[in-house]
């Protein structure tokens, strides 16, 4: 059975962070038919990553997440913006990895923020990160902000993404993924608002 790690570097309980981490971790798992899922909440590791910088050896929380990251078919990675960019946390988290651990291996890029003007974020910030590690990003990323989690347009790309990651973790023939798109007849009875358009372009 394929293995999916989730990375969510949300900090409060709850977290939108998570929140958006378990949509794209759901759909994920429904697109590859059944996944054995690991969680990795940075929050909880924030005191070993901090002693790994400084002594250079992971506690034993961290190593286990750094084992299951190394074994993943694929990874679904989540942070909240902080100062227009990943947070702190999610970074260190990325910097302990040894050099090559990433490589090849399929990431789906996903961030929450207040508000949408941090919409490129995952642009302009963590796809040249996991450009540099060697990853393999899947084609859409996921921007959520706050007034997002009760919008229509998410969910469509969060099962995008996660279809797309499906199919990038060799699970999934790319022609059995459903990427249904809103037909005339949708629009006339129940147009998207121009808003939506505008934001959705902006994401890609």
């Amino acid at each position: 059975m394929s293995t999916l790690v989730v990375v969510s570097a949300g900090l409060s309980t709850p977290s939108s962070t998570r929140l958006l981490a378990d949509r794209l971790a759901d759909a994920t798992v429904e697109a590859l038919g059944g996944a054995d899922v690991t969680y990795v909440e940075l929050r909880d590791l924030a005191h070993e990553l901090t002693d790994q910088l400084l002594t250079g050896f992971p506690g034993p929380a961290l190593a286990a997440a750094v084992e299951a990251v190394r074994d993943a078919d694929g990874l679904v990675v989540v942070t909240p913006v902080f100062a227009a960019s990943y947070s702190g946390l999610f970074k260190t988290f990325f910097d302990v990895l040894e050099p090559g651990l990433l490589e090849g291996k399929p990431v789906l890029l996903a961030a929450t923020a207040g508000t949408a003007r941090h919409s490129l974020v995952i642009e302009h910030a963590l796809r040249p990160l996991f450009a540099y590690l060697r990853a393999v990003p899947v084609p859409t990323g996921v921007f959520a902000a706050t007034d997002d989690f009760g919008d229509r347009g998410l969910q469509q790309r969060v099962e995008r993404a996660a279809g797309e990651l499906a199919v990038l973790m060799g699970k999934v023939d790319p022609a059995g993924v459903s990427r249904r798109r809103r037909t005339v007849e949708d629009e006339l009875a129940d147009p998207t608002p121009f808003e939506q358009l505008l934001r959705e372009a902006s994401e890609g």
